[in-house]
């Protein structure tokens, strides 16, 4: 049985580990601020970005849910893994030798341990690709030769072969140390009346990666004449493979969907092959399963859609299997911010086709060629229609009225009303007139219609906590409580996350001032007098993570919050820091003077008078101190 691993080695990998590096392998990150990365919440539906990750610090926060912690905390709600599994995958990713306590050797080995179903999958693609060069896989081979790739393609994308036999992926994960329940939870062999036996068999196959570059499973395409099964068999649903949450060539895609705004939904493996080579690096598709909801999610994150600057190409076959995927995609397509458009290749090639007859060029044409999927989507409703016929001409005009109802944009609603009118047949009257009452009956119905994109949950006036993490809208749940239009919580505020975020710039004599301050907002109190509490380790590794084990739980979200909220951008960080501490510290003076002259006011004994005049006057020069007089 495994050990414990060392306390000092999960604090050690944690403050090696880069959490924007990380967290950037699932959500695409730009500059949040002084220090801070911001990108689209991976635990919630949300159209602007309102999660914040600050690598100095080592924590994230959403300000849309509240969700928040470290970098472990990341890995076990995005992964679902355990914290040793979180624990040893960072720790490989950063090279780091761990060490196990009560006399374990070494990793868990349980066969529902997510680590063991990745590293038997990593050791099935390396088998997979070893084989792809024996003779048994000339018919791989060859499919890939006449579909217009080379070795270097193959290698490129992890394509394999799995031999015509019936266990011996089995006997080679066996003989690797992976026991049979671990193949069996991998997916990787299927059990029958005459025991497991491998799930691929005399197949072509393809690694299916996450997000993070991990393979997670694997799609098969059957190559020989007795190979009854599927034309194209997948994994099962495994504890890492989810089918509606997977796209293939995402891991290859990532940067460049991220860098150019841009993404193309394909059919295939062999197209997103096709696309990459020809130069259309943001390629990827689905797995054994209709594009959905949880695609969306996953691209969007990793796009960092949150404008409408940036375009969701699909391509579909012209036949009616693609007209059903095209429906499809536009009943989902109001959940991006980007726009969407349809690329259909000439005479209804997809990319690896088209490739293949014409080359490179004609695939980057075939994008760039791109339609609206508005456009798409009525031409494809209206031509259903015999527009030679009066009767046909009305349904057309009513078929497509509903689709130019849901275009939010005034102008671009009444371009493709006329669009509409011009291929129906119409007068522009009449589709004008089709148009408002579509929109009116999907008021009434309540559908998809209307001028709002449907994300999924209720509007941001709605959502309580949600809101801009700099104070200036709405605030974030943790300090729902506090009056931030008051410039005196306000100041407390911003002073805690200077405290927290920037520990070395405010200095352990100013910080120590700042800390007897009396607060107004009990939650802002609560958590100087953990700060307190900690401050002589104030500049010392894990601050942060020490000020939370002071205070009660209710309280860790509000902390969270504060350490990774945006600081303003531009200037001195530094100065920024000292300013807005010696504005809470100078607060406090004031109240303090105000008070001595109160009194003084009010008595006539003369000593007193004398050593309250002392005081005011201390007030005034160490008020003068923090102007720097």
């Amino acid at each position: 049985m495994a050990g414990r691993i060392r306390q000092s080695d999960i604090e050690e990998v944690k403050a090696r580990t880069n959490i924007g590096d990380v967290i950037g392998d699932y959500v695409s990150l730009k500059t949040g601020g002084v220090g801070a990365l911001k990108g689209l919440c991976p635990f919630h539906d949300e159209k602007s970005p309102s999660f914040y990750v600050r690598p100095g610090v080592g924590r994230y926060h959403c300000f849309g849910c509240g969700e928040g912690g470290d970098v472990y905390e990341f890995l076990l709600k995005m992964d679902h893994v355990s914290f040793t599994d979180a624990v040893e995958r960072l720790a490989a990713r950063i090279g780091y030798q761990l060490h196990y306590e009560e006399g374990g050797g070494g990793p868990s080995e349980s066969s529902g341990n997510r680590a063991r179903l990745l590293a038997a999958n990593a050791a099935a693609e390396e088998f997979f690709r070893d084989r792809l060069s024996a003779p048994d896989a000339e018919p791989g081979r060859r499919f890939l030769g006449e579909r217009g790739f080379d070795a270097a393609a193959a290698s490129h994308f992890g394509v394999g072969f799995a031999p015509k036999s019936w266990d011996e992926l089995t006997k080679h994960l066996r003989s690797k140390g992976f026991t049979q329940d671990e193949l069996v939870a991998a997916g990787l062999v299927s059990q029958g009346d005459r025991g497991v036996y491998d799930r691929f068999r005399g197949r072509l196959i393809w690694p299916i990666r996450d997000v993070t570059g991990q393979t997670i499973g694997f799609g098969a395409r059957r190559l020989l004449d007795d190979d009854k099964g599927p034309k194209y068999l997948n994994t099962p649903e495994t504890a890492v493979y989810k089918k509606a949450q997977v796209l293939y060539g995402l891991d290859l895609a990532k940067r460049d969907i991220s860098r150019q705004d841009q993404v193309v939904v394909v059919e295939g493996y062999t197209d997103v092959m096709a696309c990459h080579l020809a130069g259309i690096t943001t390629a990827v598709a689905t797995c054994g399963t209709s594009f959905g909801v949880d695609h969306i999610k996953v691209i969007r994150r990793v796009m960092g859609d949150d404008n409408s600057q940036g375009s969701v190409i699909f391509t579909f076959d012209p036949d009616a299997a693609g007209q059903k995927a095209a429906a499809r995609a536009f009943g989902e397509e109001q959940r991006f911010s980007a726009q969407t458009y349809v690329a259909v290749g000439p005479e209804g090639l997809d990319p690896c086709d088209l490739r293949l007859a014409k080359g490179d060029d004609a695939v980057r044409r075939m994008i760039d060629a791109r339609k609206p999927m508005f456009e798409f989507m009525i031409r494809q409703v209206v031509e259903r229609f015999d527009l030679d016929s009066v009767e046909g001409r009305a349904a057309a005009l009513r078929a497509g009225a509903p689709i130019v109802a849901t275009i939010r944009d005034p102008a671009s609603q009444n371009g493709y009303t006329r669009e509409l009118a011009r291929l129906s047949g119409a007068e522009l009257q009449d589709a004008a007139r089709a148009v408002r009452s579509a929109q009116h009956s999907g008021a009434r119905g309540g559908g998809r219609g209307g001028d709002q994109r449907d994300t999924g949950r209720a509007p941001s006036d709605q959502r309580p906590g949600a809101g801009a993490p700099d104070g200036s809208a709405e605030q974030p749940r943790p300090l729902a409580q506090a009056d931030l239009a008051d410039p005196t919580q306000r100041t407390e505020r911003e002073s805690l996350m200077v405290l927290l975020q920037l520990p070395g710039e405010v200095g352990a004599e100013r910080a120590a001032r700042a800390v007897q301050v009396p607060f107004v907002n009990p939650t802002h109190a609560v958590v100087r007098d953990a700060i307190a509490s900690q401050l002589p380790t104030m500049t010392q590794p894990g601050w942060v993570d020490r000020v939370l084990a002071e205070v009660p739980q209710a309280y860790v979200p509000t902390v969270n919050a504060l350490a990774v909220a945006a600081l303003p951008q531009g200037g001195d960080p530094g100065r920024y820091a000292r300013s807005i501490v010696d504005g809470l510290i100078d607060r406090d003076l004031l109240r303090e003077k105000a008070e001595l002259t109160s009194r003084l006011g009010r008595t006539e004994e003369p000593e007193l008078r004398r050593q309250i005049s002392l005081a005011m006057v201390a007030i005034e020069t160490e008020r003068r101190r923090l102007r720097g007089e």
